[in-house]
């Protein structure tokens, strides 16, 4: 009886090792869901790539059909500093810029980036950058910081432009002819330059709140916008400025040329602005949420891509429906 036991118990430990080693099928994972939705996103660019956003705890996110679904971007170094800004040269080369002074480069579009400045002391977050028809990019933020680089953002080196001083540089914007450049930020700061970049001047102070950035939207045409609803214009290439007829005083971080030409400003309270009259009134073309609105993107077919601090939102202007979260 004994031998009859011990060879069952025997024949059972053999058959387990043999199921154990045996080759199985096994049923694939599901694919890990990117929450853009609940994502704190401060950016998005349409590059070679497809669409690209960022944000977060270092998060670059890379879309190749049009938003609908999303997948992380190869990065050197994960870092979970936030990144403020992408800024592309071009539709393969361009900067993400951070807290703590990061910057990452890509050379394809927004799929892979490499790391070329990190600041682990007094690393203030950079808040914009353009590359001047010299080649050389510039890089603002915290404290009137200032950066460039000589080798196409390969490496960087402070330097000063015009009357340092040390309120915040929020935004960087060009003319279309790449000639005039104005640099905006804190107390109603406006640097100004009409010979690509290469020599700024102040402009004189017509504000002392914050601005956020500007746009040239053609001739001598600019916007510049900020803080609780103060947005301004001009019409002789940014020398002078006059206040736009405001419907809201909300504060506006982000713009965008729609496909029927309109100026589009996004800000507080999910709202977005639009001008038809080169900035110099505005009226609500969107409202609704509690969210604050960072960028947007306007598509050919007429509808919205909008970030905010509470994720990516699909919007058709022509809706009356509640904004639809972006999957």
């Amino acid at each position: 009886m004994r031998t009859l036991v011990g060879v069952a118990i025997a024949l059972t430990v053999a058959l387990a090792g043999v199921y154990a080693f045996s080759p199985r099928s096994v049923h694939p994972l599901a694919a890990t869901h990117i929450p853009v939705d609940r994502m704190q996103l401060t950016s998005i660019a349409r590059t070679a790539a497809g669409l690209v956003t960022a944000g977060e705890l270092g998060n670059i996110l890379v879309s190749t059909d049009e938003g609908a679904t999303w997948q992380r971007a190869n990065l050197s170094h994960n870092r979970q500093a936030a990144i403020t800004r992408l800024v592309f040269a071009d539709d393969k080369t361009g900067i993400a810029l951070g807290h703590e002074g990061w910057i990452l480069r890509t050379s394809d579009g927004g799929l892979n980036w490499t790391e070329v400045a990190f600041t682990e002391t007094n690393g203030e977050p950079l808040m914009s950058a353009a590359r001047l028809p010299s080649g050389d990019w510039i890089a603002v933020g915290a404290f009137g910081r200032t950066l460039r680089s000589g080798d196409d953002a390969r490496t960087w080196e402070e330097f000063a432009i015009g009357e340092q001083e040390d309120w915040h540089l929020n935004n960087i914007a060009a003319s279309k002819d790449k000639k005039t450049w104005l640099i905006v930020g804190e107390a109603g700061t406006l640097q100004r330059s009409t010979d690509g970049g290469r020599e700024w001047a102040k402009v004189p102070a017509f504000y002392k709140g914050s601005l956020y950035g500007a746009v040239h939207l053609g001739d001598g045409h600019w916007v510049a916008y900020g803080m609780r609803g103060n947005v301004f214009h001009s019409v002789d290439g940014g020398a002078n400025w006059s206040p736009s007829r405001m419907p809201a005083p909300i504060s506006t971080y982000s713009h965008a040329i729609d496909r029927d030409g309109r100026l589009l400003l996004a800000g507080q309270g999910g709202i977005v602005l639009a001008s038809t009259d080169g900035g110099a009134s505005f009226n609500v073309a969107r409202k609704g949420g509690r969210e604050t609105l960072t960028d947007l993107i306007a598509f050919p077919d007429g509808k919205w891509l909008l970030a905010s601090d509470g994720g990516l939102q699909n919007w058709a202007p022509t809706a009356s429906a509640v904004p639809k979260k972006a999957s």
